[in-house]
């Protein structure tokens, strides 16, 4: 009980719970900078995301209708002439 209450009390005088001695000086972490970077990136992003959603509305695209098609049979309509190489 008695090492709880030291831990406790060492808490309360400001004593952080990890000591700096732990802390690795060799590890590099991206920091503000890194942030700032990612979040330049994302807003760029978003704005031509909201860019190119306005310049498709403004596309006028009208597909043209299909022809009707008559139903006929098979013997009515001549055959399709396929060209093929010419012999010598």
């Amino acid at each position: 009980m008695e090492g709880v209450t030291a831990s406790l009390a060492s808490h309360a005088l400001g004593h952080p719970l990890v000591s700096l001695a732990e802390v690795n000086d060799d590890k590099v972490t991206p920091g503000l900078l890194g942030f700032v970077i990612f979040a330049v990136i994302a807003a760029a992003l978003w704005l031509l995301m909201k860019n190119m959603g306005k310049q498709m509305k403004k596309i006028d695209f009208e597909e043209p209708a299909a022809p009707e098609r008559r139903p006929s049979t098979p013997a009515a309509e001549p055959p399709a002439h396929i060209p093929g190489p010419k012999a010598p």
